[in-house]
């Protein structure tokens, strides 16, 4: 098993605490997706993607529906993807994800949080060359050889491919997203869910109290409405 495997691993013991916080981070990225391929999933591989995340974290059909009529409104803002790097106390690492509508206001919580946590808010540049930027697919394994799928999958940019209970997973560069996509779907592999990701390449183990420092601020980062994903370096 390699990183993406205890990536994950670690991850799934960290997933968001509120169904309703889940919820709001895919219907930011509907309308992402809406705004940038329009509302038909058939004609739009980005939306498709996110429908399926939306499912596999069990949100209603209505809502799923709804998000894509409100993001088909003329009258309904944008978001911008924004990405803001950092260092928490005892030199950890932090890269954040966010969707905003208003950069102003984004910009002046990420610091605060940094600020009042004893941390520092970096420039562009300064930390996501730590990290892997990864796509991944969890797909049904059901009737699937995974060495079989691996080998196939090599040739459309997969890195790693691995099971557990919740599926097959795969792994690769964030570019080869679109190839793996259209090629499970030739196949009529059911995806259950798909993402990007971003791995650290080291990871640092601290001390129960120092992660503690880190754990106030990470835990301030993500209960920020515009945060979508917060990675680190700290060691799980």
């Amino acid at each position: 098993m390699g990183r993406a495997f205890e990536f994950r691993k670690a991850r799934k013991m960290k997933r968001w605490a509120a169904m309703s916080k889940a919820f709001t981070r895919i219907g930011k990225d509907i309308v992402m997706a809406v705004k940038e391929g329009g509302p038909d999933p058939d004609a739009n591989a980005k939306l498709r993607a996110v429908i399926q995340n939306a499912k596999a974290v069990n949100m209603p059909k209505d809502n799923i529906e709804r998000a894509i009529k409100r993001a088909s409104d003329k009258n309904q803002g944008d978001y911008k993807e924004v990405l803001f790097e950092g260092y928490a106390p005892h030199g950890i690492a932090i890269l954040i994800e966010t969707a905003t509508d208003n950069n102003t206001r984004t910009v002046a919580n990420i610091r605060s949080y940094f600020n009042k946590c004893n941390g520092s808010l970096g420039t562009s540049g300064s930390v996501e060359f730590m990290f892997d930027h990864t796509c991944n697919f969890t797909i049904n394994g059901e009737g699937i050889d995974p060495e079989e799928l691996e080998l196939e999958m090599i040739d459309f940019g997969a890195e790693e491919v691995f099971t557990d209970e919740d599926g097959i997973h795969i792994y690769a560069p964030f570019e080869n997203f679109g190839a793996i996509q259209k090629e499970l779907e030739s196949k009529g592999i059911e995806i259950i869910s798909s993402g990007f990701e971003r791995i650290p390449q080291v990871t640092k183990e601290l001390s129960e109290e120092e992660a503690a420092d880190v754990e106030k601020l990470l835990e301030k980062i993500e209960e920020d409405d515009d945060v979508q994903n917060v990675y680190h370096t700290m060691k799980e």
